[in-house]
């Protein structure tokens, strides 16, 4: 899927309809089966965190990748261009993750595609952070809109965390954090 929204910005300019196109191909691919492999992993994932957490990272989880759904049913016309040169780095730190994932026995492929495709989705078609608002992170942080404006109280801890989306993510650091 990546090879063929690498294959867009080499037009040139690209618009997020173009986008939306490939995006949902890919979503409408996806089952249930897929979906219930994901929900796994997630549980796994979850068995390494603090029970005071863990509660609120399924739920963030599980609803993020929900949201698949809406990448498949979404036939709205999107007005715009996209920032080829942002894509390109979204599509290289994605490509990067499914290296790691190779190497990774417990990360199954598709969990890496679902979280490549609504992570390009919600930035780059829905104008979105990464995470919807009200994301709940350890110590009691979340997501938070003001105005137009997205902050996200763990962007800046992420810089170097070669999982994370963080670098493409459109929120910004909350500075009160």
């Amino acid at each position: 899927m990546l090879n063929k929204v690498k294959s867009l910005t080499f037009q040139g300019q690209t618009t997020k309809n173009e986008l939306l196109t490939l995006l949902r191909e890919d979503a409408r691919k996806l089952n249930l089966s897929d979906m219930v492999r994901c929900s796994l992993q997630i549980q796994q994932v979850a068995e390494c965190i603090h029970t005071s957490y863990k509660s609120e990272y399924i739920k963030a989880e599980t609803a993020f990748m929900i949201r698949i759904r809406e990448v498949k049913e979404d036939n709205l016309r999107y007005s715009g261009k996209l920032d080829v040169e942002e894509l390109n780095t979204a599509i290289d730190i994605l490509s990067q993750q499914e290296k790691l994932g190779e190497n990774m026995q417990e990360t199954d492929p598709t969990f890496l595609r679902i979280y490549s495709i609504l992570s390009l989705y919600t930035t780059f078609i829905r104008d979105e952070p990464i995470h919807q608002v009200g994301t709940l992170f350890p110590g009691g942080f979340t997501v938070k809109k003001e105005g137009d404006k997205y902050t996200c109280p763990v962007k800046d801890n992420n810089d170097n965390n070669p999982l994370a989306v963080c670098p493409f993510c459109i929120a910004e650091q909350d500075e009160e954090v």
